[in-house]
């Protein structure tokens, strides 16, 4: 496993971070020699997800989320984006190679965002544990609901397929 994916796949939540990284391997696996699955973002900070919800609206780009602060389930390390690298190059198209690693992480229990209804979030990937992203930001905003050491929310793993 390249270094840079395995070190985003370790800032997800402990809950899912194993089932990522087997995801991800498999994914290494599954896909032709001269094209890797590449982790571009797990945790995204509060802040971060305000900067990139800005983008297009009241800052200059695209607009690639429609998740404020505290409604991405990146705030809580329990999403991942991806990209394809062809040949070393960062390759957008979703292709046959391209389902194959959303196919491999729905395998392991993630929902694509290629599959949401009203924004496809084509790179996105996210394992939600039985929990919405409200439940998520109430039980973040409680003091001391956290891991010890941590910004990652105590959770109960409630996803039991």
């Amino acid at each position: 496993m390249e270094t840079e994916s395995l070190s985003k796949l370790n800032q997800l939540h402990p809950l899912i971070r194993q089932s990522a990284i087997d995801a991800y391997n498999e994914a290494v696996k599954n896909t032709p020699i001269g094209v890797h699955p590449y982790i571009t973002e797990t945790y995204r900070s509060f802040a971060e997800s305000d900067k990139l919800y800005a983008q297009g609206r009241t800052e200059p780009g695209e607009i690639v989320t429609n998740s404020k602060a505290g409604q991405s389930y990146h705030n809580f390390g329990l999403a991942l984006d991806f990209v394809l690298l062809v040949n070393g190059k960062e390759d957008w198209e979703v292709n046959k190679d391209w389902m194959t690693v959303v196919n491999t992480f729905k395998k392991y229990g993630f929902t694509w965002g290629g599959d949401f209804a009203n924004f496809k979030d084509y790179p996105h990937l996210e394992k939600k544990l039985g929990y919405n992203w409200r439940q998520l930001l109430a039980m973040y905003q409680v003091p001391n609901n956290f891991i010890a050491g941590t910004q990652y929310l105590k959770l109960n793993d409630q996803n039991t397929a």
